[in-house]
């Protein structure tokens, strides 16, 4: 069966997405002017990564699945040699906080942490499901909806548009429950709601997987969705005019709008409008597929996972200082934090990803 064609447009995106994340966490906002609301939430730069997962894969193996053709092992194998190299390489990264996290937890939340974090299951737990590396809760989430992405890619391809939207619909608004009860029953008690919250149950909400499976299913759907849609035309250039403009609308009023909500689920339909726009053929797609732009977002895995502590030895080890680079902070930590990306891509991923299959190969 013919491999799918690449779509360079939405790996170009993630390069922003990546980008978006690491200002959430290591900037002001107001630093952007009109684009401080977009840095403000980078959150949901999150949650487009996990829907913009399920399309990924739903777009290369759905039709391989329905003719009978993918092997649940070799894909488990795929995702496991593309994403544990950098992961653990994260978790490496991470010593320095150890005994932050021994002071942070109690002895049996620490070692549950220390336990579970290397087996992709921290997430599961709201209080370590950060342990170590912030980011590394998604792919404690994503590992559990890479178990059960085969049997979502055998779903039946739609053959009545109206119909699959209306699916659609339904995951959109399954995935706005979790959220909707929280603001409804304010089980934390909290005044105020937003990015600098915390409560228990806000931490289950942001960080466990399933109040965001909704998003990795509405992703495969959405896959689905995109064989019967045509690829030229200007049907796919609006709906990504339309998401982009209406995501940043959204984001202008995020102030006026219920947290919990917008944090996940909320953008499910305006992120697939961007992701059906720039995987179409059009200016748009041709934008956001500038070699530049792709050279960067293959980097995004490794960007999104690793900047959290390459922040902290960079600032920790003074490198800067002993430069005489202090004063071109942050932006020269901007800078350095893509560069490292780009050389854990190419001298970590990429060579470990090949040993790893080889190895599998041999053993199989």
């Amino acid at each position: 069966m013919q491999k799918p064609a690449r779509l360079d447009a939405l790996t170009g995106l993630r390069s922003f997405a990546a980008v978006n994340i690491v200002l959430f966490h290591f900037s002001n906002p107001d630093w952007f002017g009109p684009l401080a609301p977009v840095v403000n939430a980078g959150y949901a730069s999150v949650s487009f990564f996990i829907l913009l997962s399920g399309f990924v894969l739903g777009y290369n193996y759905n039709a391989r699945a329905r003719a009978g053709k993918l092997e649940t092992m070799r894909f488990y194998e795929a995702r496991f040699t593309r994403l544990y190299p950098v992961y653990l390489l994260s978790l490496i990264l991470a010593f320095k906080l150890i005994p932050i996290e021994w002071e942070a937890h109690t002895h049996g939340m620490f070692w549950a942490g220390i336990v579970l974090s290397p087996l992709l299951l921290q997430g599961w737990i709201p209080e370590i499901a950060t342990f170590l590396n912030t980011p590394a809760w998604t792919m404690s989430a994503e590992s559990f909806y890479y178990v059960l992405f085969p049997w979502m890619a055998r779903w039946k391809k739609p053959e009545r548009i109206g119909r699959h939207v209306a699916k659609m619909g339904l995951v959109w608004l399954i995935g706005l429950v979790p959220g909707t009860l929280y603001v409804i029953y304010n089980p934390d008690g909290l005044a105020h709601v937003d990015r600098f919250s915390y409560g228990k149950w806000l931490q289950a909400l942001k960080y466990t997987p399933l109040p965001h499976l909704a998003s990795f299913v509405f992703g495969v759907l959405l896959a689905e969705f995109d064989e019967v849609v045509p690829r030229m035309g200007k049907r796919r250039l609006v709906m990504g005019l339309f998401g982009f403009a209406a995501t940043f609308f959204v984001l202008t009023q995020a102030s006026h709008l219920p947290y919990p909500l917008l944090h996940d689920g909320f953008f499910m339909p305006l992120f697939g409008c961007i992701v059906l726009g720039l995987a179409g053929i059009n200016p748009l797609s041709k934008l956001f597929g500038l070699a530049p732009l792709v050279f960067v977002g293959e980097a995004s895995y490794c960007l999104y996972l690793l900047h959290f502590n390459l922040w902290n030895m960079i600032h920790d080890s003074h490198v800067l200082d002993h430069f005489g680079l202090a004063r071109f902070d942050p932006w020269i930590s901007y800078v350095l934090l893509v560069g490292l990306a780009l050389m854990a891509l190419h001298f970590v991923e990429k060579p470990a990803q090949r040993i790893l299959r080889n190895w599998l190969h041999v053993w199989r």
